[in-house]
């Protein structure tokens, strides 16, 4: 009887371990994945020289075998990326597997330099986790993309374009349909395009700007781009005149730091207290001012499309230029130099609590407290050109005002990084400061700007 037992759950176990057997062997045999899903994005409308394609793969169940991706145009086939990967064995349901991938090829001219215009296929190809008899097709899947690789067409106006180290000029061109960017790149600074006003729909012009510090004239350039990155570029100054970066030192005191530090940092609670005098006046000497600089680039990036003057602008009457444009700073504390900085604005000396006129129409883009300006006005004077008064006791204006030249806007004071009543006067280019002095002069808007822009420019002296 007891062998009966025994025997009877040998064959149980025995017919058990055939049953797991054969299943076993049947999933190694014929159990594949299932197709894989394929996702192609490309970043941009058409294949240029560089077009990102955001390429996605998912199989959860085993998991991926493989991923390619190819360039398909007419006999040329390309292999842009290719990824091996191991799925799970056939007759594991867990364990490790690749269940997606997702990643960026760049596709275009830059990467097959045999590619012409016309059209491109975008292939990829996934393979599907196999077993030891099947081995499934891989899923293919294709998106097909016009190519373009010819740049807009760009030509040049306007003559005479003489342009000083810090100043500004102006330039007209005409440009292709195609361009969905235009205007005059100046070193790392980009200065855009708009239609001329009174002109055909091909027809823009720039306001631009010459960095200070950027003494290469090379790095001035006209551009135009399409939506795929396809550029034109022409050099058009005729004569650049280099201004040698003038120096100054400035003794930095206990007393100037008390007077003004406690001030800024109460105006400015995001500012971090260093929880040392001198090391929170360099925090609003660095960085306090790169943050000042970076709104001022944002605001001028709003500015109105419009000329919202017609004469030229006004200096402050009975003041004296106590500082040249684009002084390099030296800070001096305690006999060690500390830090060096560049003044890019003009100070200007009067009495004490003066009035401040606007320097031209324009409209009020900024009327508060502002980092190391203390309380100041930025006017909006139209096609990116900003006026910034700085330093003020008072204001008396407000966001979104509409002022005319000559108008008080305020009054000097000693508010901010100010060392004693002055104010400090920037004249703006989409952001970036420029010499003043080109803008006082209504011979140098006539001969510069007004030669070139005709009617366009509503101006008069």
């Amino acid at each position: 009887m007891a062998r009966s037992k025994i025997g009877g759950r040998f064959r149980v176990v025995l017919g058990l371990a055939i049953a797991v057997g054969v299943a076993w062997v049947g999933l190694g045999a014929f159990r594949t994945g299932p197709p894989p899903t394929v996702r192609i994005a490309p970043s941009l409308p058409a294949i240029g020289r560089a077009t990102p394609v955001t390429i996605t793969v998912e199989e959860p169940t085993r998991g991926l075998a493989g991923v390619r991706v190819e360039l398909v145009q007419g006999d040329t086939r390309e292999t842009l990326e290719s990824r091996d990967a191991t799925p799970r064995p056939p007759w594991a349901f867990w364990g490790p597997r690749n269940a997606s991938e997702t990643f960026t090829v760049e596709v275009g001219k830059n990467r097959v330099p045999a590619l012409k215009q016309g059209h491109a296929t975008v292939r990829v190809t996934a393979e599907r986790a196999g077993s030891w008899l099947r081995h499934p097709d891989p899923v293919v899947e294709e998106a097909v993309l016009p190519v373009r690789l010819i740049p807009p067409t760009l030509g040049v106006r306007s003559t005479a374009t003489y342009v000083a180290q810090g100043g500004c000029e102006a330039v007209v061109y005409v440009v292709g349909e195609s361009a969905v960017k235009d205007g005059v790149q100046a070193g790392d600074r980009f200065f855009t395009g708009y239609p001329l006003p009174g002109g055909s729909e091909a027809t823009h012009f720039a306001l631009f700007g010459v960095p200070y510090d950027l003494d290469d004239p090379s790095k001035i350039r006209l551009v135009a781009e399409d939506d795929v990155g396809n550029r034109s570029e022409l050099a058009f100054v005729d004569r650049f005149f280099p201004k040698p970066i003038a120096r100054d030192t400035i003794p930095v005191t206990d007393e100037f730091m008390q007077r003004v530090v406690p001030a800024i940092l109460a105006q400015t609670p995001d500012l971090e207290d260093k929880g040392d005098l001198l090391q929170n006046y360099l925090e609003i000497n660095n960085r306090l001012r790169a943050r000042d600089q970076e709104e001022l680039d944002a605001l001028g990036e709003k500015s109105r499309p419009e000329f919202l003057w017609s004469r030229p602008f006004l200096a402050m009457p009975n003041t004296k230029v106590m500082s040249r444009f684009a002084d390099r700073r030296t800070y001096v504390y305690d006999g060690r130099t500390v830090d060096h900085q560049t003044h890019l604005g003009f100070d200007l000396a009067s009495v004490r609590n003066a009035d401040v006129p606007a320097a031209n129409d324009g409209v009020v883009v900024m009327a508060r407290y502002f980092g190391i300006y203390g309380n100041a006005v930025v006017l909006d004077h139209g096609y990116g050109l900003m006026s910034l008064y700085g330093h003020l006791s008072t204001i008396a204006v407000a966001d979104g005002d509409r002022v005319e030249r000559g108008q008080t806007i305020g009054t000097t004071g000693a508010t901010g990084l100010a060392g004693g009543d002055h104010l400090h006067f920037s004249m703006l280019l989409r952001g970036m400061p420029v010499n003043p002095g080109e803008w006082w002069d209504g011979h140098w808007i006539r001969d510069r700007l007004e030669r070139k822009l005709g009617a366009a420019l509503p101006f008069h002296d």
